[in-house]
């Protein structure tokens, strides 16, 4: 039998947690920051006005992180549903009162700075998710009627993003969810029976597309339809990465960012200064690191004893990933440009938050790896 205690007595042996940090991840963080800060350098000419802000922000973000690293993660699962109903309350406030750009209402103005709720959503959806799932037995997993709720817990916020517009992250979001299920054991057909209508579908909801929506689309099919306009940022991205060959430009000496021709080059297409200016070896080493990161996720999952945790660092790794995989594929042309940052390499500080605050989480889960949760039949 469980001891009860653990789940209502967390530990506050602060120095004791401090020790378990997994500070190797820590250093993997702090390297890709280093890469964030040199490519923002460049994008800027010198250290302002992006690198010292990043710096600056990764700083923040990593106390955050620690401190966060430090919360028993037994008091984080009891705030993951009330976290999920603020990430839908803030949503709903930016439908109503956001602030809006470049065609869409996705941030609120808290305090003077920008928060875009839908990426602090991703984060509390993992949690809700990992909350719903953690205790549930193979059986109850495969009934129907049980995956109603976390299916609109997914549903609820997908649909609120897409309202502002911002297909994309509802995109992400939707994907990250599937994520979720298919880690919590929901069986393959389930999977299979969503996703086969989606082909069938996809010409009625081009239909229903907003404008900017559609040309993003047609330009990703036919970049060179429009190459001073819609197809623009899309080639001149190409011609970057091509640009920079085996080694690279060198660096601050790439023509592309440097003579403007490279549109968002301190967000969206931070990739491709990294590509123009180091070459094919400095984006793969660049990936690599990335890639490290993820699996470092995966294996703090792999090694805690408790089935919330494991969920919780599965969750985060694969938001982690989609970021990733979005940004870079959306840079060589690979998918439709959608505005998705490089995380802890583009310029932001909205962006920067919820990454850390996510890895603050992810932190928790491997320092709190051993300790143990209430079974189901406890909780009566």
């Amino acid at each position: 039998m469980t001891d009860r205690r653990m789940w209502r007595e967390p530990s506050f042996d602060l120095m004791a947690k401090f020790l378990q940090v997994n500070w190797i991840y820590v250093l993997l963080l702090c390297a890709l920051a280093c890469v964030g800060y040199t490519a923002l350098f460049s994008a800027g000419g010198g250290p302002g006005p992006f690198a010292t802000r990043h710096v600056m922000r990764f700083a923040v973000g990593l106390l955050i992180m620690l401190g966060i690293g430090l919360v028993d993660i037994r008091v984080i699962a009891r705030l993951a549903w009330p976290a999920w109903l603020f990430g839908v309350t803030l949503l709903v406030l930016v439908l109503r009162m956001g602030h809006v750009g470049k065609g869409a209402q996705r941030w609120l103005e808290l305090g003077g700075l920008q928060v875009q709720p839908s990426e602090l959503m991703k984060l509390a959806l993992v949690l809700a998710l990992a909350s719903w799932f953690h205790r549930a037995s193979w059986e109850k997993v495969g009934n129907p009627l049980f995956l109603v709720p976390p299916l609109a817990a997914v549903l609820i916020p997908v649909g609120l993003i897409l309202k502002e517009p911002n297909l994309g992250t509802a995109t992400i979001t939707a994907m990250l969810g599937g994520a979720m299920f298919f880690a919590a054991g929901v069986r393959w057909w389930k999977f299979v029976a969503v996703i086969a209508p989606i082909p069938l579908l996809a010409k009625f909801a081009y239909s229903h597309m907003h404008d900017y929506q559609r040309a993003r689309i047609d330009t990703f099919l036919h970049p060179e339809s429009d190459p001073l306009g819609a197809g623009y940022n899309i080639i001149q991205s190409k011609i970057a990465l091509g640009s920079g060959g085996m080694w690279g430009k060198g660096f601050m000496q790439g023509t592309q960012a440097h003579l403007d021709f490279l549109p968002e080059k301190q967000t969206d297409f931070i990739f491709t200064i990294i590509g123009e200016e180091f070459g094919f070896v400095g984006g793969l080493a660049v990936m690599s690191l990335l890639c490290l990161i993820i699996l470092g996720g995966m294996l703090i999952a792999l090694r805690c004893r408790h089935q919330f945790g494991r969920l919780v660092a599965l969750g985060i790794s694969c938001n982690f990933f989609l970021y990733v995989f979005v940004n870079i594929a959306m840079v060589m042309g690979v998918i439709p440009v959608g505005g998705v940052p490089l995380p802890l390499v583009s310029h932001g500080g909205s962006a920067m938050l919820t990454v850390m605050v996510g890895f603050g989480v992810l932190m928790s889960v491997h320092v709190h790896r051993n300790v143990e949760f209430p079974l189901a039949d406890d909780e009566a």
